[in-house]
């Protein structure tokens, strides 16, 4: 039996020891192999490997991720984002550890144990594979490494045209970065990163922008249920899309809380009891048409562009702070104010049609082929022209063809059949407004309210729109008197007034009052302008020439183009209402001006303040002149018949405030502006196009149409006494006034007429600007 054993040894014995000897070699040459592999790929060799990431890149390694740029209201709201990528970043202790966890559990449970690679996991690949399971090894570090750096982009000429060989080049660049940023970076570090630069589906980037859309909350109060369901997307964000794919989602969401339970990080019970519970989304559309001031947020966006362009940055890369003077709650107000009174409004618009239709003509004809004309410039024709041709009767018949839509009404989105001639009908028949706010004192902007609703007009009505100002333009022409050295108490008589222009066709001009009546009695200054005369703002024109009440107007900050014609008395040129009601607030701040800005700082990423903005500040007037100036306004409110008695109790009691309606021919434009000590806001509401008029000049007047809009904006403002906007006098000049403001009415003729609510730009006025 020996000798057997003894044969055997022998016969096999020698083979035994060259196979173990044959092992080591191998073992000892695929080492160095490996190791030299390594090197190579690590140092480029040749350029055969493409190269890797410098240090500084990798301690820089989330400088290169695309980070929102946030804008904030002046009490701390965040209003919106600027991004490529919707990614806003979060540190470490604002991480909810329920999120932590989950994320060790499903993607790797010896992260704490690594040092960026998990030997025992990539070895046990193999056997897994040999059982027909699916596993993989990439360690979080990995992942990170993966997503922070495209390896294959870092291409050699070895690689060029193998992709089996540049997959496999791709993963050791991929070990070599995850070792580099275990030394670079803690693991909390690391965790914070990870969590950062992952999608997750529907356009989120980041957890925080992540937690925000699926469940409108921070980060650090993320549930285990939420928490599982945001590591379970990270294995396949299209597959396991929350809002796409919920079952998927839910069942990948429940072997997260199954890991969970197996390592510890939560009990058996537990999981029992959250795996049957919904996903519970609460989903926060974050398009730029949602939320609050998306005017506003279009306006700042374009000038944050334009000034990250001169200073080298990028709005939508760089992650920038930016702190606007918008107040959130005073912007609700406004979007409030605006919405209750529109919805009302609109219903006595089509109301006072009574079928008719409200593009017009100076002389209130119906204009012919309006809505054909206007259909040309508008995408969906443009569309059919370029599918049938110029001229084919296809396209008539497509611009009459209904299909489903839908539309913007004030009580929300109507799915409806409309033919693209009918919607663009209907959306004529739409009233638009814009309402604006400022502090006088500084310029700052507070409220900006561009238009109806952002999804379906774009068009803004604040900084973008210009329209005639109607007689909110004749405070200039008082202000030029004033300056002159009349005085409020300074009596005109109302009656007709007539220009004589020399070369002019006609060369005379008589601008009527509202309604065409005159009292053909003396009034002051103060009266007139209160009851907003037409004929003797005319004579004042003349006196003081237009000339210099264009000069007034720029010196307040009017920089639309302004014609020195006659009738700019009666405000036939087209301005903005947010230069118009920054030129009133030069008013309230006793002759300076203040250029309406709405930016006071702009911080990095980490928070270094990288700009701070100085208002622009200009003497346009004497104090004595712009407090006499607000004294006037105040005739708005408290003289007889005065155009903003319209004005509640709520605002106008126990308040020093002063007001001017406009009106524009035939009714195209109605204005108001309201001037306090602390504010200073104007409203506008008129049709998409100047030619669209209220058929009743009663409710198409600035009186009906944008006084209310304030009025129920300061109501708010006032009644909420956390914003501290009080009623108090306005600022008094540092020296005596030398103007007589107490008029003596004992021998003046009062007129038994309180005038009417309000004026009109007469149709000729049109001949002069």
């Amino acid at each position: 039996m020996n000798s057997k054993i003894k044969a055997i040894n022998d016969r096999f014995g020698g083979l035994f020891k060259k196979l173990v000897k044959a092992f080591w070699i191998l073992f000892i040459v695929g080492t160095l192999s490996l190791v030299m592999l390594f090197v190579a790929v690590f140092q480029d060799w040749g350029g055969w490997f493409g190269g890797m990431p410098e240090l500084a890149s990798l301690e820089n390694a989330y400088e290169e991720n695309s980070l929102a740029s946030e804008l904030y209201s002046e009490d701390g709201e965040l209003l919106g984002k600027y991004y490529l990528q919707n990614r806003s970043p979060v540190t470490y202790d604002k991480l909810s550890p329920n999120l932590v966890n989950a994320l060790k559990a499903i993607e790797d449970i010896r992260f704490e144990d690594h040092a960026g690679i998990d030997l025992k996991g990539t070895l046990a690949i193999p056997v897994y594979n040999l059982l027909g399971k699916n596993r993989g090894a990439s360690t979080i570090t990995q992942q990170l490494a993966k997503n922070l750096f495209r390896t294959n982009d870092y291409e050699g000429s070895l690689t060029k045209d193998n992709r089996l060989l540049r997959r496999g080049i791709a993963k050791i660049k991929e070990w070599i970065i995850a070792v580099k940023l275990e030394r670079t970076f803690t693991k909390e570090e690391i965790l914070a990163l990870y969590l950062n630069t992952i999608e997750y589906a529907n356009n989120t980037y980041g957890i925080r922008t992540a937690a925000k859309y699926y469940f409108d909350q921070e980060t650090d109060s993320l549930t285990v249920p939420q928490a599982a369901l945001f590591a379970g997307i990270l294995n396949a964000p299209s597959r396991y899309n929350p809002k796409r794919h919920p079952d998927d989602a839910l069942h990948r969401r429940n072997v997260v809380m199954s890991q969970m339970a197996k390592y510890g990080f939560i009990t058996d019970e537990e999981y029992d009891t959250l795996r049957l519970s919904d996903l519970n989304l609460k989903i926060v559309e974050q398009t730029h048409n949602d939320g609050l001031a998306p005017y506003f947020r279009e306006d700042a966006r374009q000038y944050l562009k334009k000034w990250a362009k001169e200073n080298g940055y990028d709005l939508y890369r760089d992650g920038l702070k930016i702190y606007s003077t918008i107040n959130a709650k005073m912007q609700r107000y406004a979007e409030e104010a605006l919405k209750e009174h529109m919805t009302e409004l609109q219903k006595k618009f089509i109301e006072t049609l009574r079928g008719r239709e409200p593009w017009v003509d100076g002389d209130f004809r119906v204009i012919p082929n309006f809505l054909e004309s206007r259909s040309k410039n508008t995408a969906q024709y443009r569309a059919f022209v370029n599918r049938y041709g110029e001229g084919d009767d296809s396209v008539e018949i497509m611009m009459n063809t209904k299909v489903p839509t839908t539309v913007f009404t004030w009580e929300g989105e109507k799915d409806t059949l409309l033919s693209p001639i009918d919607s663009l009908s209907y959306y004529k028949h739409m009233l638009q407004a814009g309402f604006v706010a400022i502090d006088p004192q500084n310029g700052e902007v507070k409220a900006w309210v561009g238009g109806n609703n952002y999804k379906y007009f774009q068009y803004d009505h604040v900084g973008q729109s210009k329209r005639q100002p109607g007689s909110t333009f004749k405070p200039f022409v008082y202000t030029a008197a004033i300056e002159q050295g009349y005085s409020p108490c300074f009596e005109v008589m109302d009656s007709p007034y007539t220009f004589h222009i020399p070369g002019g066709d006609p060369p005379t001009w008589t601008p009527s009052n509202a309604e065409g009546k005159y009292t053909n009695e003396d009034m002051t200054l103060r009266q007139a302008m209160a009851r907003s005369v037409n004929s003797i703002t005319a004579n004042m024109m003349d006196r003081v020439t237009p000339q210099r009440v264009v000069n007034i107007a720029q010196q307040m900050g009017i920089q639309s183009d302004i014609d020195p014609v006659p009738a700019l008395c009666l405000g036939v040129s087209e301005v903005t209402l947010l230069e118009l009601i920054g030129a009133y607030g030069t008013f309230a701040n006793l002759g300076f001006w203040n250029k309406p800005h709405y930016i006071t700082r702009i911080e990095d990423k980490n928070g270094n303040i990288i700009h701070e903005f100085t208002p622009k500040s200009v003497q346009a007037l004497s104090e004595e002149t712009a407090y006499v100036m607000l004294h006037m306004l105040k005739g708005g409110v408290e003289e007889e018949g005065g155009t903003a008695l319209g004005l509640s109790r709520d605002v106008r009691v126990d308040n020093e405030i002063g007001g001017k309606t406009g009106t524009t021919n035939n009714a195209s434009d109605g204005w108001f502006v309201g001037v306090t000590a602390d504010l200073v806001g104007g409203a506008w509401v008129g049709g998409d196009e100047p030619v669209i008029h209220f058929r009743s000049w009663y409710y198409g007047q600035g009186g009906k149409t944008a006084l209310p809009i304030y009025d129920k904006f300061m109501k708010k403002v006032y009644a909420d006494e956390e914003l501290g906007v009080e009623k108090r006098p306005f600022p008094r000049p540092t020296k005596p006034i030398t103007i007589n403001l107490n008029c003596d009415t004992d021998n003046e003729e009062e007129s038994d007429s309180t005038t009417v609510d309000d004026e009109m730009i007469q149709p000729d006025a049109s001949d002069f600007g």
